[in-house]
């Protein structure tokens, strides 16, 4: 039997967004979703292999297959999205990745009680959201809050890169918030 050896999550580097703690915010540069997906497969993959390991169970709630393929690429095991219309029989995931706001007909605090439920200690619910319009974060966080998740960081999808020396505007398509589960339902303790 081998020991799996676990690895501190690096220290993040970045500006900073407000939240109790403040939370990091990271640019991922990658292509925009296409219209009617909640994300491209770039975005998919850089969730994968950033917030999962080899044997995690990731639960996929989005529109579109690329989670799915990032999923299968990287031999992680899921729980995917048709299994949604059968209810919330869920396996406990280490990764939960939605869209918001959601399909589900449940209220927003009902959908993250069950996200919650369904999280492994130390797993993510990620949470995509369209650029621009600025209560759906606010919504999305004060709903996730009540169920007992933390705003754990906060990732802006944009299609070009920033450049070093260069003062230039990001084409931000996507703002992803990681949520993770707290001690208390409606704590900010991990």
């Amino acid at each position: 039997m081998t020991d799996r050896k676990r690895q501190q999550a690096p220290v993040p580097v970045g500006d900073m967004v407000s939240g109790d703690p403040p939370v990091p915010i990271t640019v991922w540069p990658v292509p925009a979703p296409q219209r009617g997906e909640t994300m491209s497969n770039a975005m998919g993959v850089r969730l994968v292999h950033n917030l999962t390991h080899p044997s995690d169970l990731i639960t996929d709630l989005t529109a579109g297959p690329q989670l799915a393929r990032a999923i299968i690429a990287a031999h992680r095991r899921s729980h995917l999205q048709d299994t949604r219309p059968l209810g919330w029989e869920w396996h406990t995931a280490t990764l939960i990745v939605t869209g918001w706001p959601t399909s589900d007909p449940a209220e927003p605090g009902d959908f993250f009680d069950r996200c919650r439920a369904s999280l492994v200690p130390g797993g993510c619910v990620a949470v995509l959201l369209p650029h621009g319009d600025v209560i759906l974060p606010v919504d999305a966080i004060a709903a996730a809050k009540k169920a007992g998740l933390a705003y754990l960081q906060h990732i802006v999808a944009a299609d070009r890169p920033p450049q070093r020396g260069k003062n230039t505007q990001l084409d931000i398509h996507t703002d992803v918030l990681i949520l993770t589960r707290t001690a208390e339902i409606g704590g900010c303790d991990g």
